[in-house]
């Protein structure tokens, strides 16, 4: 078995050796047993949090890099107008702390997609979306907290002081 353990930066000139593809559901772990698509047995010993994303690559510990893909799977994508309309349906979406894609097809029309939701997609449609369920890649958003647009999860261990010396008291009730 190949033990995959290092994450290395994407944009690294490596020869590629295999790919791994993997729905959503399995990107997100870190310890894993897996088999490359070229029937290769592997594991992962990744360090924890960091997604893997579609394009990343992995280094064995004996060498070979291999290119993370992401899997087609069942998805709901919501196309919706530009502007307001797409940025209500993020938001409401959003809100209810759901893993979110967000892009543009060929013809340039917008859409979200998420894993199928029966409520998600009423309320996709109540805001003007028009749906459409099927099999594709699910490479969500990384969160407004990733460096860069990538997760970020361990330490460098560089020292910092997040002390501020202010208050975040801002003074009114948030009462409800």
């Amino acid at each position: 078995m190949l033990e995959l353990t290092q994450r290395i930066d994407g944009s690294t000139q490596a020869e590629v050796y295999d790919t791994l593809t993997l729905p959503y559901e399995l990107r997100i772990r870190g310890r894993l047993k897996a088999v490359t698509d070229n029937g290769r047995d592997v594991g992962l010993f990744l360090d924890r949090g960091p997604v893997l994303r579609h394009g990343d690559l992995l280094q064995a510990s004996s060498g070979e890099v291999i290119r993370v893909c992401a899997a087609d799977e069942p998805v709901t994508t919501a196309f919706i107008g530009n502007g307001l309309p797409l940025g209500r349906l993020c938001y409401h979406l959003g809100n209810r702390h759901v893993s979110l894609a967000i892009g543009a097809d060929a013809d340039g029309r917008h859409w979200v997609r998420f894993p199928p939701d029966h409520v998600l997609e009423e309320l996709a449609v109540l805001l003007g979306a028009s749906l459409s369920h099927h099999q594709a890649p699910f490479d969500p958003e990384s969160g407004a907290y990733a460096q860069a647009g990538r997760e970020h999860a361990h330490s460098h261990g560089h020292g910092h002081d997040h002390s501020h010396g202010h208050s975040h008291d801002d003074g009114h009730n948030h009462a409800h």
